[in-house]
């Protein structure tokens, strides 16, 4: 038993060095975005280990986001960024999602978060950002009847909002926001009513904006999804 484990130990080390030498290549640009990871008899005679220790380590780059890997064919270089770093956390954030409270912290999160960005909108949106709020709204109402799709256009509003500052980290926090809470969302219980009360909502928070009044939109915001929290608080345990 002392001998596999000293065995299991080695072999993390050895493809912990591989992860750190690969990734230093990654983040040099060695290897650019989009390349293919060198063949893996390339990449045992140059690390000096064996198949599984390099299949393990490209497992670990996989889930860092630093490569894309699939059955057969070779991994594929991802350039690190803010979807990347986020997707990897994903695993964490899953072990906060499994109980009320931890979907309420992060839930509350979201809403700091979104109160920040409306008062941002109010004082800085451009034309075509008030357009793409416009926009969004009318797909919301369109799709009032529909749960599905007034889900979808419920999120596609709220990312307008993350889009507007024009930081590339914030569209990214959105994607995994709504990927971190859709499979609790899902449950909620949703109708041609409730759904006209969210579009309500929305439209106070967009007429905020307009009127260039950050107190007023942040006061709509934190309404609107405060509301939703209580609405959907008995669909999750311990919440």
């Amino acid at each position: 038993m002392n001998d596999q484990i000293a065995v299991s130990r080695l072999s993390k080390r050895a493809a912990d060095a591989v992860v750190r030498g690969l990734e230093e290549r990654i983040l040099s640009g060695a290897l650019p975005d989009g390349a293919h990871l060198p063949p893996e008899r390339d990449l045992i005679d140059d690390f000096g280990v064996s198949r599984t220790v390099v299949r393990e380590a490209v497992a670990v780059l996989a889930s860092r986001g630093l490569v894309e890997s699939r059955p057969r064919y070779r991994p594929v270089v991802r350039r690190p960024g803010a979807e990347a770093a986020l997707a990897a956390a994903g695993s964490v954030v899953g072990h906060l999602l499994r109980d009320g409270a931890g979907v309420k912290n992060l839930y509350d999160t979201r809403i700091l978060l979104e109160g920040a960005l409306v008062r941002h909108a109010a004082l800085n949106a451009r034309k075509d950002d008030i357009l793409a709020l416009t926009r969004a709204l009318a797909a919301n109402e369109a799709a009032i009847p529909e749960a599905e799709r007034f889900y979808a256009t419920d999120v596609a509003f709220h990312a307008v909002l993350y889009d507007i500052p024009r930081n590339p980290i914030l569209p990214a926090v959105h994607k995994a926001f709504t990927a971190w809470l859709s499979t609790h969302w899902e449950r909620m219980p949703r109708s041609p009513e409730r759904n006209r009360v969210n579009f309500l909502r929305h439209s106070d928070i967009l007429a905020a904006i307009r009127d260039r009044d950050p107190d007023a939109a942040e006061a709509a915001l934190n309404s609107h999804l405060n509301a939703a929290w209580e609405y959907v608080r008995g669909t999750f345990d311990g919440a």
